[in-house]
């Protein structure tokens, strides 16, 4: 059996996470602030495009985008479509694209850890 495939979270120290999290934190006030420091850091940060699998099919990750309920979302296209993917549900590739500890960042806010 393969090993299990460590998660971008995984690969980034505890710590390193933490401080990423205060760093983008600080100044905001509310949860809609937060969001969009997180998605001002991932479109700054994060290495893109990229390609990933999703659902078992390879796609290229555009950009990231803000969705209108407020929610960071990766524009991944194939061919002509395109589809907007929350950036938690998002499949990162092996190895990591530049950036990807703010993705590690924002997932563990969000689920409060």
């Amino acid at each position: 059996m393969a090993p299990k495939k460590k998660s971008a979270a995984e690969m980034v120290s505890a710590s390193k996470l933490a401080k990423l999290i205060e760093e983008e934190t600080v100044d905001a006030y509310g949860d809609s602030e937060q969001v969009a420091g997180f998605f001002t850091k991932l479109e700054e940060n994060l290495a893109m495009p990229f390609t990933t699998e999703v659902l078992g099919v390879e796609v290229v990750v555009e950009r990231v985008d803000l969705s209108d309920d407020g929610r960071i979302v990766a524009v991944c296209a194939r061919d002509k479509r395109r589809q907007r993917i929350p950036i938690l549900d998002l499949p990162l590739p092996d190895p990591l694209p530049e950036g990807a500890e703010w993705v590690a960042a924002y997932r563990r806010w969000v689920r409060g850890g």
